[in-house]
């Protein structure tokens, strides 16, 4: 903090790793500083302190595509799955959790089928090991029971004459059960076995069958567009485009080819019955993202964090702090307490704030990024909790209402103390190249506070719903918009500190 100049740390203890949240760039190179298997090595660290992170994985070659050396491309999922392996291997933070991972990847990239279907398939070979294994054994045993039945005459196995046992061995063969399987037991039963003993397995994540299988660590998204979108509900077609073939048609200024057209309605289909089976991919709406995106100015958002409450520039992370709202809610009274509530979101933000500083980091561009945009990541717990206490069902519009509101005070405090922040410390070092945006993204939470009608949103495709007046307590209102009123002004005044702060 004193210099300003990135310095290595000596240890894990004098500067610790309190970021729990971390987007992580990768680029289409295999073994250099910043790609494929330099990921690998970042992401163990991270892992290694309890922490996680995404990487959006749509600048890495499809399958065919050609490389430098004359060969073809073995496409991302190949890497993927290494990937997953490393994840697998490490506990989060060196204890029993297992490690956080978020894949990202962008609706036309070639591999995009395969992605889409990555965790069905792998989820379908489980199942497969689970009832094969089972049937495998129980088929086994079906023919070493039938010799065991046929007299001892020396005509044992001879199918001509032990019809159970030629009965036996056709109904494996029917069931798939593989000739040289079926062989081994015909030569045990030779031995004198009676039994045969074949691995099985279960459906338990922790189990065998699960570690045998790609895909079980780390939660999968796809990054849809308005585009998109607009290709489902108008059934168009979609493309999808070589990597390499984007880059060619950018340095030569003309459209890219597709590597292949399909219907949009068919990923989109995909995509309902693979999370429909497994619960992935997620979903990340890419335009809307980015049209709330503070730092538009240099760069998309192109991933998340494992949870995808976190959504960032590459190579940039947030620490992580949570306000436990049953504690400001007053059961006799029934009144929540928006002031106690205001000071705890404002000494957490200077908390957090501090903690950018004291932090280290797994590489040299998210130190330096994180010193740059200085992103917070103040939340709450307990609303489940607190809507009980409050006798409101979580599905009722009251609920919508006073979430809104909350969350509403959380923000606009949140970022009126970063502005306060500013007004002492200055604001964060690459504000000024992103003023515009951020005042944008600003007035629009101020707008949803008080449910302006959607013109008045600005630069915004799809507008929120806002906070319906009609169902939310007069004093929770009057918080959220005062909160909001009190961001806008002080950071029209002063700038923001931090580029997020919830």
């Amino acid at each position: 903090p004193e210099t300003g100049e990135l310095e290595k740390s000596v240890n894990a203890y004098e500067h610790p790793q309190p970021h729990a949240c971390f987007i992580q760039s990768v680029s289409d190179d295999l073994v250099n500083q910043g790609g494929i298997m330099d990921l690998w090595t970042r992401e163990a660290r991270l892992f290694k302190f309890g922490s996680g992170t995404g990487s959006n994985f749509s600048r890495i070659r499809g399958e065919g595509e050609p490389l430098s050396g004359g060969g073809m491309s073995s496409g991302l999922m190949s890497f993927l799955r290494i990937g997953d392996r490393a994840a697998g291997a490490i506990k989060s933070g060196g204890t029993t959790r297992r490690a956080a991972k978020m894949v990202c990847l962008d609706m036309d990239h070639p591999d995009i089928e395969n992605f889409i279907n990555w965790k069905l398939t792998e989820e379908e070979k489980v199942a497969a090991l689970v009832a094969g294994s089972q049937h495998l054994q129980n088929q086994g045993n079906e023919i070493l029971a039938a010799i065991q039945a046929h007299p001892d005459d020396g005509s044992r196995f001879d199918q001509s004459v032990n019809k159970s046992l030629a009965k036996s061995i056709n109904s494996a063969l029917k069931a798939y059960v593989p000739d040289n399987l079926i062989a081994r037991v015909l030569e045990l039963g030779e031995q004198g076995y009676t039994h045969i003993e074949i691995d099985t397995y279960n459906t338990s994540w922790e189990g065998d069958a699960y570690a045998t299988v790609s895909g079980q660590n780390s939660n999968n998204s796809v990054r849809v567009s308005n585009d998109f979108m607009q290709a489902v509900i108008g059934e168009s077609d979609w493309n999808l485009y070589w990597r390499t073939e984007l880059e060619d048609a950018e340095s030569e200024g003309r459209d890219p080819k597709p590597s292949k057209t399909l219907p949009a309605n068919k990923l989109w289909d995909s995509i309902a019955r693979a999370a429909w089976s497994c619960a992935d991919p997620g979903l990340q709406y890419d335009t809307t993202i980015n049209e709330w995106h503070t730092c538009l100015a240099d760069g998309k958002i192109n991933g998340s964090n494992p949870c995808s409450e976190y959504m960032f520039l590459d190579d940039t992370a947030c620490n992580l702090a949570s306000l436990n709202l049953v504690k400001f809610y007053d059961d006799e009274s029934t009144q929540f307490n928006t002031e106690e509530y205001s000071h705890a979101i404002r000494l957490w933000t200077v908390a957090l704030e501090i903690s950018v500083l004291m932090a280290q980091f797994p590489s040299e561009q998210i130190a330096q990024r994180s010193y740059d945009y200085r992103t917070l990541g103040l939340g709450y717990a307990n609303i489940g909790s607190l809507l009980m206490r409050m006798g409101i069902p979580y599905d009722d519009n009251r609920a919508s209402a006073i979430c809104g509101a909350l969350t509403s005070v959380l923000g606009g405090i949140s970022y009126a103390t970063s502005a306060e922040m500013a007004s002492i410390k200055g604001p964060f070092p690459r504000y000024e190249h992103n003023k515009e945006n951020m005042q944008r993204v600003i007035r629009n939470h101020r707008r949803a506070a008080y449910k302006t009608p959607d013109e008045d949103y600005e630069g915004l495709t799809v507008k929120p719903r806002g906070i319906d007046p009609n169902y939310c307590p007069e004093y929770l209102l009057n918080a959220a918009r005062h909160s909001w009123d009190l961001a806008v002004d002080l950071g029209e005044k002063n700038g923001f500190r931090n580029a997020q702060s919830t």
